[in-house]
């Protein structure tokens, strides 16, 4: 029998890194990012999909 592991991963913003431009909210299939000073990841909606990071112009997001 096999046994599988479930690891959820969390987005992570460098807040000293972002630079607010949106990009990341605008790609997030699932709404869980909005952008003000600096982006903001709701935990909660958040599926770790990984589209904000690949476009993160600034690498402040990461998984």
């Amino acid at each position: 029998m096999s046994v599988s592991r479930v690891i959820n991963m969390v987005v992570k913003v460098d807040e000293d890194a972002c630079i607010a431009c949106g990009m990341c909210e605008e790609e997030c299939p699932v709404d869980a990012i909005e952008v003000n000073e600096v982006a903001v990841v709701d935990d909660d909606k958040c599926k770790d999909i990984g589209k904000c990071v690949e476009v993160c112009p600034v690498d402040a997001l990461s998984l």
